[in-house]
């Protein structure tokens, strides 16, 4: 782990020390945990699939007419 320095509010501070004291874990494990809370949301997935360019700004409106006859002979 590596250390770092978090300024908080005296109201912050008494809050953590009595959450920490309620549920039997250190500060610095309640800051943890509320650090991997916000940050999960700002995660995002990388894509299922490859994003590329098509070049037409319609084609997901007009993908029916431009598949129409694909794979026929």
């Amino acid at each position: 782990m590596e250390k770092t320095t978090v300024y908080l509010s005296a109201e912050q501070k008494r809050s953590l020390a009595r959450a920490a004291r309620a549920e039997g874990r250190s500060e610095a494990d309640l800051i943890r945990e509320g650090i991997d809370t916000v940050t999960a949301r700002h995660l995002v997935a990388d894509p299922t699939i490859p994003l590329f360019e098509s070049g037409s700004p319609d084609l997901a409106e007009r993908a029916d007419e431009y598949l129409d006859g694909f794979g026929e002979r």
